[in-house]
């Protein structure tokens, strides 16, 4: 019998495995304001999160609907200075629909940073309290979407920490969760073989597009998604780190490609395309690993798996991130932060089906309450900044 545990179960009928209360900043001078009420509740399941630009932007505003609504979300406070232009309206009316209590403060109106501060604070205490005592209801793997990213690799990545989350992708998706991998900047090289992998032929012609459109634009920047970290870390080349990239998501057919708050439809592998359509026009598509994550939560994933070698001592905010190390001396170095010691195949103490189990196990642990290393250590990482996408083609989705 699969695995089971008791999830929070939202108005909109999702399925969460957290019950946070989200506080908002809809502009970066209201950043402080929002971070003072968070300061309120320390330790207690309150995060920060916030969209820093002023003028619009489509992908943020979206992004944010699907990250305050999202299943680990219980009740959301948004801060707004008073001049953005970030249609806060909408967003409250989103969150509000959803069946989330929401309030929102305009420092412009509330009488500046002490009152709002003050005032933000009584109302987290209030969503606290409305939310306490939300249904709980019996969860299983195949409630899970679960997010994969990699950071901080360095040659023991593909060879340790990628192919054991691959595999342990490979159970979930048999168990009929749902595993997003990504980033099709650093897929360059695997089209063909990962093309192969589509449920139809015409998914597979879209996977081909969508790493040739990475191509194109790291072609562009003039750089690619290859650090110096990376070639110190013994990578030499992005089609090298494409391969250790790559495995991490295992061997299940390809079900399908979803962009940055798509939700899949089903059960299944997906494939996330990060690099914005069109022109470039905003820089580097993800400044930091925690830029990928936020993508893979506002996709709906309940948890994260990243992957590193050279170390990383991030988590986030809204949902857990589960570290997997995969170079043994880095595990040594940084075991306070990591969940997973991959790093035990390099040296010959676990096989990689061992790793993969222990992966697994640590997910259906984490969804059931545990807390992550970075969880415990307080990490609430978010970052949001502009981007643009077009809608997916009906290739890209065929079981929709």
């Amino acid at each position: 019998m699969s695995e089971s545990w008791q999830g929070y179960l939202r108005a909109d009928g999702r399925k969460g495995i957290r019950n946070v209360v989200a506080v908002v900043y809809l502009v970066e001078c209201a950043h402080f304001v929002a971070d003072e009420i968070c300061r309120g509740f320390p330790r207690d399941d309150v995060h920060l999160i916030g969209f820093p630009g002023c003028f619009p932007n489509d992908y943020a505003q979206m992004m944010m609907e699907r990250l305050c609504t999202h299943p680990n979300v219980g009740a959301v406070v948004l801060v707004s200075l008073g001049c953005e232009s970030f249609n806060r309206t909408r967003l409250a009316e989103v969150i509000a629909a959803s069946g989330r209590p929401v309030e929102t403060f305009v420092i412009q109106k509330t009488g500046g940073s002490a009152a709002t501060i003050r005032d933000g604070r009584a109302a987290v205490a209030r969503a606290r309290a409305a939310i306490a005592g939300v249904p709980r209801v019996e969860m299983t793997v195949g409630d899970l979407i679960v997010g994969t990213v990699c950071g901080g690799s360095d040659g023991t990545s593909g060879i340790s920490g990628n192919p054991a989350a691959g595999r342990a992708f490979d159970r979930l998706v048999r168990e009929g969760a749902t595993c997003i991998f990504e980033e099709t900047g650093e897929l360059i090289g695997c089209e063909d073989v990962m093309a192969a992998r589509a449920v139809t032929p015409e998914l597979g012609t879209e996977l081909r597009r969508a790493v040739e459109k990475a191509a194109r634009y790291y072609d562009t920047l003039g750089f690619g998604s290859f650090a110096a970290g990376n070639a110190t870390g013994g990578l030499s080349t992005i089609e090298e780190k494409s391969l250790g990239a790559y495995v991490k998501s295992g061997d299940s057919p390809i079900s399908g490609i979803i962009k940055p708050g798509d939700v899949p439809p089903t059960g299944g592998l997906y494939l996330m395309d990060v690099v914005p359509d069109g022109d470039v026009r905003f820089g580097f598509p993800n400044i930091t690993d925690n830029a990928e994550i936020v993508e893979m939560i506002a996709s709906g994933a309940h948890v994260t798996l990243f992957v590193t070698g050279r170390g990383s001592v991030v988590g986030s905010a809204l949902s857990p991130v589960i570290k997997i190390c995969a170079n043994p001396d880095t595990y040594r170095a940084l075991a306070g932060d990591m969940d997973v010691n991959a790093g035990a195949i390099i040296e010959g103490d676990r096989s990689l089906d061992e790793v993969a189990g222990e992966i697994f196990d640590m997910i259906v642990a984490t969804a059931g309450g545990r807390q992550t290393a970075s969880e415990e250590l307080g990490h609430q990482e978010f970052i949001l900044t502009y981007k643009s996408f077009e809608p997916l083609g009906p290739a890209c989705l065929p079981a929709a």
